[in-house]
């Protein structure tokens, strides 16, 4: 861009002060070194000259064309993501669902169907109902625990197969390489959510996904502020398909946000480590308690998919969900829940303050799955554990009496 002082020959006396506030030939000396990456707010990208405009390459993350489209401040994050999940090209969404959005628009089309495995995500299974549907894209579902399951769903229409370590809510731990040879022998592409595993608990491409999508809500984000979603990829051309639905979708994160993420990235190992122990040392406990009928942990032995998460993962996250004894109903579990004083009654997780909520299994799967009744999920956050523990001992007292 030109400078008032530089080609046109206009000083900055020549300006009036108003325009000098937009026009100020000043720029600050390079060198300047941070911890923490710098914030660029940028709708309007400048450039030097026409020819620079033309020759823009954002695509390739080598330039910038709009704000929309990347600044240094995105491209950071999106490098650090990337680097974080094991891929090479990462675009950054408004948040977990919306880069669900993203993955499907960018491989399916009308004729085509995605599997789901049956424990997904919920709005995930209700986008295939409802916006999936109407553009003519099928969609089946398929035991996670059972790869056979997933081969017999396929049929010559699948294009895509979603992998969700756990499942949601019900923490049921899938075999992922099986379910990945499975996918692909049928020539589909798998795509993995990785939100729980968040890059510290497994590495989603060492199974051969090829995309790998993260809800940094949680995890990354650690604060329980901000809302944003990442799609990682290996291969170039994958990518590119990627890069040109989220172009046209007009997708895009705040400098802030990205700001906010990139600060807490450096100690989110350190955190995911402080939710897991917590984690299973409640979980654990909880075990033993006479109103709990079953613990969802999966590192718990016993627990749906444990082997496969034993041999799959690392560690594991904060998150896992409770069954009671048949003999308590609903009433008794929204009073188990609402006599929680340390736990706040909020759905995500990954946060620093513990969340429970009551689900009712047989609304959300129907009355021919596997688990019904009422079930709670904890997020266990950073509080001291034994804090926790005495809070969940006395709402089992008022909700169970035991």
């Amino acid at each position: 861009m030109n400078r008032p002082d530089e080609e046109t020959g206009a000083g900055p006396a020549a300006l009036d002060a108003a325009t000098l506030q937009i026009h100020h030939p000043y720029e600050p000396p390079s060198g300047f070194a941070a911890v923490v990456p710098a914030v660029h707010k940028a709708s309007t990208v400048l450039f030097r000259d026409a020819a620079a405009l033309r020759a823009r390459s954002w695509k390739a993350r080598d330039s910038y064309s709009y704000g929309l489209l990347g600044t240094p401040t995105t491209y950071t994050l999106e490098q650090r993501i990337a680097t974080l999940e094991g891929g090479l090209h990462c675009a950054l969404t408004s948040s977990g669902l919306s880069a669900i959005t993203l993955v499907n628009l960018a491989v399916l089309k009308a004729g085509d169907e995605v599997l789901l495995p049956d424990n997904v995500y919920g709005p995930s299974r209700e986008q295939a109902h409802k916006l999936l549907a109407g553009f003519g894209i099928g969609h089946a579902l398929y035991d996670p625990l059972q790869p056979q399951s997933l081969r017999a769903a396929m049929s010559s229409r699948s294009r895509l197969v979603w992998i969700e370590p756990p499942g949601s809510v019900t923490m049921e731990f899938p075999d992922i390489r099986a379910l990945v040879e499975t996918a692909h022998a049928a020539g589909a592409l798998c795509a993995l959510d990785n939100t729980w595993g968040a890059g510290v608990a497994f590495a989603p491409f060492e199974f051969g996904v090829d995309i790998s999508m993260h809800a940094l809500t949680k995890y990354p984000s650690g604060g329980g502020d901000v809302l944003m979603g990442a799609v990682v990829t290996r291969d170039p051309t994958l990518s590119e398909r990627i890069l040109h639905i989220h172009s046209v979708m007009g997708l895009g994160v705040a400098a802030n946000d990205c700001e906010t993420v990139l600060r807490s990235l450096p100690t989110m190992r350190l955190r995911y480590e402080a939710h897991d122990r917590a984690a299973r040392d409640l979980a654990a406990w909880l075990a033993t308690q006479p109103a709990v009928r079953r613990v969802l942990h999966p590192a718990l032995p016993g627990a749906p998919g444990h082997d496969h998460w034993r041999r799959h993962c690392s560690a594991a996250a904060g998150l896992f969900s409770l069954q009671f004894d048949p003999r308590f109903g609903h009433a008794e579990v929204d009073r188990f829940v609402d006599a929680l004083r340390l736990f706040g009654l909020g759905v995500s997780w990954g946060g620093p303050m513990s969340l429970a909520v009551p689900y009712d299994l047989t609304a959300m799967r129907g009355p021919s799955a596997a688990m019904q009744g009422p079930l709670v999920r904890l997020s266990i956050g950073l509080e001291a554990v034994e804090d926790l523990r005495a809070d969940l001992a006395q709402a089992l007292k008022i909700a169970f009496g035991c």
